[in-house]
């Protein structure tokens, strides 16, 4: 698996001191690989908050789902340090969540 390009800012909020030190070992966690580069993170984050809401107004149901992104990385579907699901449904009835 290829180590994530950090972001260059040597800000220390991956644990690192400097973003060089930080690209030296990828470990293979769990469920994801490591060390990544929170400000990758967060523009991830954003990114999907900005997916959701754009398959919202088009009144399609989603849900970010932790489990989908890791049994996606489990069974080999895609190949990468990190991934998050986004089921899609345009039924009547949210198929996510019953209340």
């Amino acid at each position: 698996m290829k180590h994530p390009i950090p972001l260059g800012l040597n800000c220390g909020a991956c644990g690192f001191a400097t973003c060089s030190e930080m690209s030296i070992k990828l470990v293979e966690g769990l469920e994801f690989s490591g060390p990544l580069c929170v400000w990758r993170i967060v523009d991830f984050g954003i990114a999907l908050g900005l997916a959701v809401k754009t398959t919202s107004l088009f009144n399609v149901d989603n849900r970010i789902m932790y489990r989908i992104g890791v049994a996606a990385l489990r069974t080999k579907m895609i190949e990468s340090e990190i991934a998050i699901g986004v089921p899609l449904a345009a039924t009547g009835k949210s198929i996510f969540f019953d209340r």
